[in-house]
């Protein structure tokens, strides 16, 4: 097992912190940006990932704090498209876990053999990185028939 670089882990996972936060906001932004017949559904679905979001993110700083970094008190920043059909939100979406999921695997990268914890951790983040994405790759599918 190798030493974990704290310096390097605190700054990833605040990374992550910020990221996740800002899925808090996307996420609760499209929520109320959705309209047509399909909105309850998808509106529920993305109160839902916008409270994943902060879930994620609460994670991320107890293991920064546990690892005697300090959390930021900044979100990453937003893109507006400004474009809010059901396909652009769900695209945009995609866009946002596909992201994230980079920063999980980038993590792991940095623990992998210095940590079993964290590396279980990461794999953990990964694999529902991997579930949304494929979740929303599914939704969006429905937009390529015409």
């Amino acid at each position: 097992m190798r030493e974990i670089d704290n310096k390097v882990v605190c700054d990833i996972l605040n990374e992550v912190m910020e990221y996740e936060l800002a899925g808090v906001v996307r996420y609760t932004h499209s929520s109320l940006m959705v309209s047509g017949p399909n909105r309850i559904p998808i509106v529920e679905f993305l109160q839902a990932q916008a409270q994943e979001s902060l879930t994620h993110a609460q994670q991320a700083g107890e293991l920064l704090t546990g690892l005697d970094g300090h959390p930021s008190q900044k979100i990453a920043k937003i893109t507006e498209s400004n474009r809010h059909s059901i396909n652009d939100i769900l695209q945009e979406s995609l866009d946002h876990e596909l992201y994230a999921l980079s920063l999980y695997k980038k993590l792991l990268e940095s623990v992998e053999n210095a940590s079993i914890y964290l590396e279980e951790y990461s794999r953990n983040m990964i694999g529902q990185e991997e579930q949304h994405s494929l979740e929303l790759k599914k939704m969006l599918k429905d937009f390529s028939i015409s």
